[in-house]
């Protein structure tokens, strides 16, 4: 009698959110989430990495993130995968500019991060000098585990909306640094005839 009475007095209001109920905002945001295609940036050894998320054992397309897309227009997530040389730079702002918006940039690895040990003028110290960085995925190279953690706070911040209220008033993307995850141990070889 309590639900009825609670839509006698507020109307739908007094329902809990469902699909029917639940504002288009948190929809879409819930759809983008869900749906995201990445854009391939792999530079170095991180990309190998990258490639392996995409592979069998780790299937990102679980997560909505079939394949690895090679067009920008097609992509809504640029996962930056290695170090960023200057020469390379006007390349990957160019590909950032041909993505469709709303779009978000992981940085995966330390050199695309923070150039890692290249401390050089060949390379550019840190992928957030040319395009907004979202997530940070640490590592030298980072895990496929780490990886779909990034990607799974990156949905996070996606189904929250807040992410893109935070890219409209600033400019900037949400520097969320998250933990690294160290690779699940090999299986042991199984020695046969052992004496």
């Amino acid at each position: 009698m309590g639900i009825v009475q609670d839509v006698k007095d507020h109307g739908l209001g007094g329902l809990d959110h469902n699909f029917i109920t639940g504002k288009v905002e948190d929809l879409i945001n819930w759809s983008r989430s869900r749906s995201s295609w990445p854009a391939s940036f792999g530079l170095a050894c991180c990309a190998i990495e990258m490639m392996a998320t995409g592979a069998a054992h780790y299937d990102i397309s679980r997560f909505g993130m079939e394949v690895f897309r090679a067009s920008p227009r097609q992509a809504d997530i640029m996962i930056v995968a290695g170090r960023v040389s200057q020469k390379m730079a006007p390349v990957l702002r160019q590909v950032y500019d041909q993505m469709m918006e709303p779009k978000w940039v992981i940085s995966m690895g330390v050199c695309a991060s923070s150039g890692g040990m290249f401390n050089n003028y060949a390379i550019v110290q840190g992928v957030d000098q040319i395009v907004p960085v979202d997530v940070y995925a640490p590592g030298c190279p980072p895990t496929p585990e780490t990886l779909i953690h990034a990607i799974e706070t990156l949905h996070g911040l996606i189904e929250t909306g807040e992410i893109t209220r935070r890219r409209r008033q600033t400019g900037v993307g949400a520097n969320v640094h998250v933990t690294e995850i160290p690779a699940t141990p090999a299986s042991v070889p199984v020695l046969l005839a052992v004496r």
